[in-house]
């Protein structure tokens, strides 16, 4: 049944100020006086205290006296691949361009992630592109894919291809059921930037099962367009996925499968192309008025009433999906990137708005509970205007919940760039800093975290380094946040 605005006027009426504060879920609204724009709110120079006089977060960053990771103090890091330095079981190099990452329980005490190359374009154009291993390519023209990492108990590393030959797999999702669909940001069609197979489309990946991932076929259901994130709605078997574009503003999916489909391991690529249904979101404030952009909402707390419209034409044929629509019929968001699944929603980045939005930030995470239809904005992180002093935090892309409370974001912004915590109670707080300069002395250049994500036992957590291409496992003193 469709959530009318009137529908969604009538229930705010009623509900009042429930409806305009954060919810039922737990509440990660960054408060007014951390917008991530103020050095004495986060970062080095001091953290929020709680109550009974504990510091959110671990305290300030020590500096990496190898020059890699500054860390809390009783923190350390270990580095588990490196592009150019690391191999692959085949003694090729492994692949550079780290993102997306899920971990996974394997057998005997190893850990398994499955991790994104974000590798867009030619082979040529990249010194370390995924290996072209036999039954596992796509389109060989392309760059890109997907390693399967396995960290053993006592601290053997091995690596392996899980797939090849897609383009710029950028982040992606971890399934109920143990295995990871990888999502290309790209939209290049058959004869586009030299390759020979349509792009823009969602693989899955067993890291449990190698013959799985023979012969890799598209989920061409899930549409065809610049894909960033994908979750699994646990209860309902819905998907939703988010969309990082521009020129309109990109959009936020929901894909409903069809009846009487039942997920598992390798049944999404059995589907038919045009099976199910995939639909955009159309927005509404508490007085029933359309949201054409997320970036609209200007305070946390702010909870937006969500209707589903069909996309014409999920493949994509002629015109780009999110064009696909006029003004008015949809609502947009820019750059949206990682998702993650947890306290019964998806909670959704929106990296920043600039000119090309009716509002300007510099981060959003929204919550999407499907039960109500509510689109809820947890954190708010105001514009960065000294992104190259350390402190402030701009940019949210890859996400994770934590097991010991609030969210866990890789920052990909200007300037520095941290892993970074949001509490339950609305502060942020620094985890570990990049201090890995790839630009020169004078003009100095710090790469995008991504991929972070906890171990199955919440013990490590594991982060990349995009440029050029590192996976961090990080361990301490983890303690749950008040």
């Amino acid at each position: 049944m469709p959530l009318t605005r009137r529908d969604f006027a009538k229930r705010s009426a009623y509900t009042g100020a429930g409806v305009a504060l954060a919810g039922s879920v737990g509440v990660l609204g960054t408060a007014p006086g951390a917008l991530g724009s103020e050095a004495g709110d986060t970062g080095e120079e001091g953290a929020e205290r709680f109550g009974g006089g504990r510091e959110a977060g671990y305290g300030p960053l020590v500096a990496d006296p190898d020059g890699i990771l500054a860390l809390p103090e009783g923190f350390s890091y270990r580095i588990i691949t490196r592009s150019g330095v690391t191999e692959l079981e085949s003694g090729e190099s492994t692949p550079s361009n780290h993102d997306g990452t899920a971990t996974f329980e394997g057998p005997r005490g190893v850990t398994l992630l499955v991790n994104n190359h974000e590798l867009k374009g030619p082979r040529s154009d990249w010194e370390y592109p995924v290996p072209l291993t036999e039954g596992l390519v796509y389109d060989p023209a392309a760059s890109g894919g997907c390693t399967v990492v396995e960290v053993h108990r006592h601290g053997q590393v091995a690596e392996w291809v899980g797939i090849a030959g897609t383009s710029t797999n950028c982040a992606g999702g971890r399934t109920p059921w143990d295995t990871w669909l990888t999502c290309e940001e790209n939209e290049d069609k058959a004869g586009e930037h030299g390759m020979t197979k349509d792009h823009g489309y969602v693989f899955e990946v067993d890291p449990h099962d190698r013959r799985a991932n023979r012969d890799p076929k598209p989920i061409k259901a899930l549409g065809r367009y610049a894909h960033e994130a994908v979750v699994v709605d646990t209860r309902r078997g819905h998907l939703y996925l988010t969309e990082d574009a521009s020129g309109p503003n990109g959009l936020f999916y929901r894909w409903v499968p069809p009846q009487g489909f039942r997920h598992g391991r390798g049944r999404l690529r059995t589907l038919a192309d045009d099976a199910g249904v995939l639909q955009a979101p159309k927005c509404y404030d508490s007085g029933g008025r359309f949201v054409d952009d997320l970036a609209r909402a200007t305070k946390t707390g702010t909870v937006y009433g969500v209707d589903w419209v069909d996309v014409p034409d999920r493949d994509a044929k002629t015109v780009p999906v999110r064009k696909q629509f006029d003004d008015g019929a949809v609502t947009r968001g820019r750059k949206l990137e990682g998702m993650w699944w947890a306290d019964g929603g998806a909670y959704i980045v929106s990296s920043y708005a600039r000119e090309e939005s009716p509002g300007r930030h510099d981060g959003q995470v929204w919550f999407y509970d499907p039960r109500r239809r509510t689109l809820t904005l947890k954190v708010l992180l105001g514009v960065n205007k000294n992104p190259g002093e350390d402190g402030a935090f701009d940019g949210p892309d890859n996400i994770t919940v934590s097991p010991y409370g609030g969210l866990i974001i890789a920052e990909d912004g200007e300037g520095i760039q941290h892993l970074f915590g949001a509490t339950e109670s609305g502060r942020t707080y620094p985890i570990a800093r990049n201090d890995l300069n790839i630009g020169t002395e004078r003009e100095q250049e710090f790469s995008e975290f991504t991929g972070v994500v906890f171990s199955p036992d919440g013990r490590t957590l594991f982060a990349n380094i995009q440029d050029p291409g590192i996976m961090l496992a990080i361990t301490g003193p983890w303690r749950r946040q008040a």
